[in-house]
Formats: C-alpha cells, sequence, structure tokens
C-alpha cells in the first residue's frame, strides 16, 4: 500500500536509508522480493542476468494475458531470438519510419488539430497501439483495430490485480479480455501462415511473416501459439511504456517552454527565419533549430526519414532526460537459479528480486541537482554505466529501445512543429502503476502556429 500511496521514489529511498543501500528485502504484489540498488546493484544483475536470473512474471499477467496456457518453448528465448534475427534493430526499423511519420500526421489531424485542449496519455496509447497493429500484425483496418483495442484495454488496465477472478473485478474483466485478444491474435497468426504456405513464400514481407518463417535450434517452426506469445508482448510493451514514454515527454515539453525552444524554434519566426536556420543546421546542427530545420527542408507531404531521425539529439537528450526524470517503466522482477551472496546477504535459489530505476534517477551522487530537467546531461559521454537504466540492461534489456526511440521522435517532431503547448492542470498529481500515469490523463492546451 505504501509503494502505491507514497510513490516508488519515496518507497525505495526509506528503506535504502533505513536498511541499507545496496540490498534490502521487502513485500510487492504479494511477494517477498529482494531490491538491488544503485548503479553497483544494477551492474550485478544485468551483468549476471543468464547466470544467476531468469524472468519472472506474475501470475496475474501470465493468467490475463501472455500465458493463458502451456506454450511450448521458452518465451524469453524466442523473443531472444526474434531480437537477435534483427526484427526491432535499427536497420530494420528504418523501413518503418515513414510508416510512423503518415500515421502520427493523420493521428493528429483527426484528435488533436480539431480541439482545443487534448488529454494525451489516452491519445497516446490509442496511436501507439494502432501503430503497433499496423507495423507488427499489418492490420491497417480501423475496424479490426477497434476490435482488438477494446479487449487489450481491459487486460492492461487489470492484469496487475489480485488475481481474484470474481465477476465484476478488474482482474475478472482482464482474463475476459486476455481470451479476446488471444483468439484475435491466433487468428491474424494462423491466416497469415496459411498464405505463406499458399504462395510458398521464404522472405517475410513484414514482421509477422519473418516471424513465421523463424525456427528454432532444430530446425522447428515456431507455432502459433509461440508467435501469438510473441506478439501479445509486443503489444503489451508498446502499448503500455511507450504510450507513457510519449506522455511524459509532452509533459516536460509543455512544462518547460525553454526545452520547448530548444527542440523547436518556431513562432513568428518560422519561415522568416527559416533560411538562416537551415543555413546554421548545414554547419554545425544547432539543437536549437533542428526541428525547424527539419521541417523547413522537407516538401509539405513529404515523410520522414532515418537522416531526420539522426539529427534529432538534442530531442532526444530532452526524451531522455524525461525518462529519467518520470520513467515510463518502474523496473523489472527476476527469479535466482542459483543461490549467491551479494553485499553480505545470502540470497536463496527461488528468490524474487528486482532492479529499479528509482534508486539511482535521482540519487545526486549520480545526477548533481538530480530534481533539475537538463538535457545536457546526456551530451558526450552521458551519466556513468548503469545509473540510467530505463531500458534495463544486460542480455535482457527491452529489445524495443530503438522502435520506441522512433516512435517518441516522430511523435515529438509532428507535435512541436504543428504545436505550442500549455498545461491545463500545472500540478497534476503523477501515479505509478505499471506505468507512469498522469491522474487526469496530461490535458494539455494547444496553441496552432501562424503560417
Amino acid at each position: 500500500m505504501e509503494f502505491a500511496f507514497s510513490g516508488p521514489q519515496k518507497f525505495i529511498q526509506d528503506r535504502m536509508r533505513k536498511y541499507s543501500p545496496e540490498v534490502f528485502m521487502t513485500s510487492l504484489l504479494g511477494q517477498k522480493i529482494a531490491i538491488f540498488c544503485g548503479a553497483k546493484g544494477n551492474k550485478f544483475l544485468f551483468m549476471n542476468d543468464d547466470k544467476l536470473f531468469t524472468s519472472f512474471w506474475l501470475q496475474s499477467m501470465k493468467k490475463a494475458l501472455l500465458f493463458p496456457e502451456p506454450a511450448k518453448g521458452n518465451f524469453i528465448s524466442i523473443l531472444k531470438r526474434s531480437y537477435h534475427g534483427d526484427f526491432l534493430k535499427p536497420e530494420a526499423l528504418k523501413q518503418y519510419i515513414p510508416a510512423m511519420d503518415a500515421l502520427a500526421r493523420q493521428h493528429l489531424d483527426s484528435y488533436w488539430i480539431p480541439n482545443s485542449v487534448v488529454e494525451v496519455f489516452p491519445l497516446s496509447k490509442k496511436y501507439t497501439f494502432e501503430l503497433a497493429c499496423r507495423l507488427f500484425l499489418n492490420v491497417v483496418d480501423p475496424a479490426h483495430i477497434g476490435k482488438l483495442s477494446g479487449p487489450f484495454t481491459l487486460v492492461t488496465s487489470g492484469m496487475l490485480y489480485v488475481p481474484v477472478n470474481l465477476p465484476g473485478t478488474a482482474y475478472h474483466r482482464a482474463v475476459k479480455g486476455g481470451k479476446l485478444v488471444r483468439e484475435k491474435v491466433v487468428s491474424i497468426v494462423t491466416k497469415r501462415r496459411k498464405e505463406l504456405v499458399m504462395n510458398e513464400e521464404t522472405e517475410g514481407r513484414d514482421l509477422l511473416s519473418k516471424m513465421l518463417l523463424l525456427t528454432d535450434e532444430d530446425g522447428r517452426f515456431l507455432s502459433e501459439m509461440e508467435v501469438s506469445n510473441i506478439f501479445i508482448g509486443y503489444l503489451v510493451a508498446s502499448y503500455m511504456t511507450t504510450s507513457s514514454a510519449i506522455t511524459v515527454v509532452m509533459n516536460y515539453l509543455a512544462e518547460f517552454p525553454h526545452v520547448y525552444r530548444e527542440v523547436f524554434k518556431g513562432d513568428d519566426l518560422f519561415f522568416f527565419f527559416s533560411f538562416f536556420f537551415r543555413f546554421l543546421a548545414s554547419k554545425n546542427q544547432s539543437s536549437l533549430a533542428e526541428q525547424m530545420a527539419i521541417a523547413k527542408s522537407k516538401g509539405p507531404d513529404e515523410l520522414l526519414t532515418w537522416e531526420d531521425i539522426e539529427k534529432m539529439k538534442y530531442s532526444w537528450n530532452v526524451a531522455r532526460e524525461s525518462f529519467r526524470l518520470m520513467p515510463p517503466a518502474q523496473g523489472a522482477i527476476r527469479e535466482t537459479t542459483n543461490e549467491f551472496t551479494y553485499a553480505g546477504f545470502t540470497i536463496p535459489k527461488g528468490s524474487k528480486i528486482v532492479w529499479t530505476v528509482h534508486s539511482s534517477h535521482k540519487n545526486p551522487e549520480y545526477f548533481p541537482e538530480p530534481e533539475k530537467f537538463d538535457p545536457t546531461r546526456f551530451e558526450g559521454s552521458g551519466p556513468a554505466p548503469y545509473t540510467y537504466v530505463p531500458f534495463g540492461g544486460g542480455s535482457r534489456i527491452c529489445p524495443g529501445i530503438e522502435y520506441a526511440r522512433l516512435e517518441v521522435l516522430v511523435f515529438m517532431h509532428n507535435v512541436v512543429t504543428r504545436f505550442k503547448l500549455e498545461k491545463a492542470i500545472p500540478n497534476e498529481k503523477i501515479l505509478f502503476h505499471a506505468e507512469t500515469v498522469p491522474a487526469h490523463g496530461l490535458p494539455l492546451r494547444l496553441h496552432p502556429h501562424e503560417k
């Protein structure tokens, strides 16, 4: 209860002071858990992920969505194979940037431009889920996406509740939603496999097709259930963490006008000084003008490219500082596979352990003036290793880092080149669940740029 009411940062830091700044034992979500702290703790966990730990999924998540029934093979090893198969690496994701940009434009045209105030968090979830359906499953029909997003919302809203499956509870609705989601995804996967067999395709034309052509170490194709598990995992990560990431970035762009101006130097000077800023950018890529220079270098219907994304260096530093202060995810649970000793404590086999962003992200030892929003922290070599961990680290580092970077930057570009932002609730409370959630959805007033 204290974790939810006081917030994870205070919960973690209070116990670090009371018990140990390196590791302490506590109880969370009905589990006895050892929490490893600071850069030293992060390093130990990430360096030993394949030696001492295995992934751990809460029963509520397994039953509600990921593992409603036993799947053949190991989900994590399959996911790793998909990652090492380049599906989520920059080289493969470059081709998706125009699609991301096109959908971002369409999304803003439909849900932002007609309104003077928007709630960013629910809209960002709508955008990230639709994009994931298009890119991962090649589902583009809004009606089909809607049939999938409805039950998916039930799942993500209730899968972290106490797993008491009684009618009327959030968890009961999550379980029902999970069944519908799985049926829909399995149907999509099965249909695609039949198409591949009928057309005798040997090279996948999209992510789903490539996954269906993937084999394990013994040359066995993945089953429909295994592929569905992977894609449901992708949808969960995209829907929850990435939408939260977009929201926290929009929050700080609205909260700090000087940061916004550095990301985009616009207003009435947009066209008057456009040539001047493009000239500066061509000589020395200026953070002051990067989004403006990119916008002015494009035709009205010309979509963003990888080369444009690579110019958004200051914008990405803004995003990274946003993730430091308001992490989209809180950490992850592992289960020990062997007994070991750490910082004088013996950790038995089968114990649950956690790494968390809240033991290092606001530690003044790592980040001077930790409450200050300062994107320059990420210039040069950036923070010391293992101090900044919004995506985890080691062998189980989030495979979707590059996907999240592209999605955030494309969305940021489209928003700041169209609007100035103002927080409708200046001191809106932030809630910490599986992801970071503004209490009222982050309502922003939109001030369109004059053309």
